[in-house]
């Protein structure tokens, strides 16, 4: 039991994520469903609270670069970048594997994108990734069981 909040725990930080969450906990033999469930619901509480408290954090955000006198972090750049060239749907559907989700809800946001936008593109590229994620991990951890007992000793 406890080791299924900790999955839903580690989904909801920022760069635990799915993508190191899902393999884990799949990896140490939980139930790949509820791995995959919980891990999903973990990650977009998390994401939905970042989109709900978006203005909040952007003041926050501005603030400290202020205060830093610093320009955009290189993932920032990076999320230009992608938002440049493919929009929400391609900052949604790449942010996991190339700056994490939450980072990829709040440069949407941060770039204009609604948080209806936001929140439905997110939960379609979460789910995706889980699937994504969940699926490779069992069928990899299987093949690799299935091909430790036929080897020859």
């Amino acid at each position: 039991m406890v080791e299924y909040f900790l999955v839903f725990l580690g989904a909801a930080i920022p760069w635990l994520e799915i993508a190191l969450v899902i393999p884990l906990g799949i990896i140490r033999g939980l139930s790949p469903f509820w791995v995959m469930t919980l891990a999903f619901v973990g990650n977009m509480f998390t994401v939905l609270i970042l989109i709900i408290a978006f203005q909040k954090v952007q003041a926050w955000m501005e603030s400290r670069k202020q205060k830093s006198g610093k320009g955009d972090s290189k993932r920032t750049e990076r999320g230009k970048r992608i938002w440049n060239k493919y929009g929400m749907p391609g900052l949604a559907l790449l942010g996991p594997i190339l700056i994490g989700t939450h980072i990829a809800a709040f440069i949407g946001l941060l770039f204009g994108a609604s948080k209806v936008n936001t929140t439905i593109w997110m939960t379609i590229s979460i789910a995706l990734w889980t699937l994504v994620f969940g699926i490779a991990t069992s069928m990899g951890f299987d093949f690799f069981i299935q091909q430790e007992s036929v080897v020859p000793e």
